[in-house]
């Protein structure tokens, strides 16, 4: 039997509910990737050049540090990893999730939340950037998400 993993960044709350509404579609373990300094309102201001996430999205090297550890990753087979689409990409934070997890030989989902974005860009970008890793496949999900969306897309 495969077990799943549904890991997730959400700095609004958005992502946070579809992840949620997945795993219990799924019957998926659910972990959430969060920051060890929680984005306030004013770090995610993307209009502010000077603001955290914009300093982080502008710097391909930025690692934000993740506050919690996933007990054992062996444990899964399948991981998806959720995220709101920043700058058309994924945040760094998940940069950091994929660095410090050993997600070799996993079959990788990316599901992504965003107000009109496409997830294809951060997919193709994670897929060239660890292509050592199997990315499956990616989709955008909204806050009402059906049950039949998820199962067809995991299925």
């Amino acid at each position: 039997m495969s077990k799943i993993l549904v890991s997730y960044f959400s700095a609004s709350g958005v992502t946070k509910e579809v992840a949620n509404k997945i795993a219990n579609i799924i019957g998926g373990d659910l972990f959430e990737i969060e920051p060890t300094n929680k984005y306030t309102e004013e770090d995610l201001d993307w209009t502010n050049k000077e603001s955290r996430s914009s300093i982080e999205m502008n710097n391909p090297t930025s690692r934000p540090e993740i506050k919690n550890k996933i007990s054992d990753l062996s444990l899964y087979d399948t991981v998806l990893i959720g995220f709101p689409v920043w700058w058309d990409l994924a945040p760094r934070i998940i940069n950091t999730f994929i660095e410090e997890n050993n997600l070799e030989n996993k079959k990788i989902y990316i599901f992504a939340t965003s107000g009109g974005s496409s997830v294809i860009n951060s997919f193709n970008t994670l897929k060239n950037t660890y292509s050592n890793l199997n990315f499956i496949d990616a989709k955008r999900f909204s806050s009402n998400v059906s049950e039949n969306d998820v199962t067809s897309w995991i299925i």
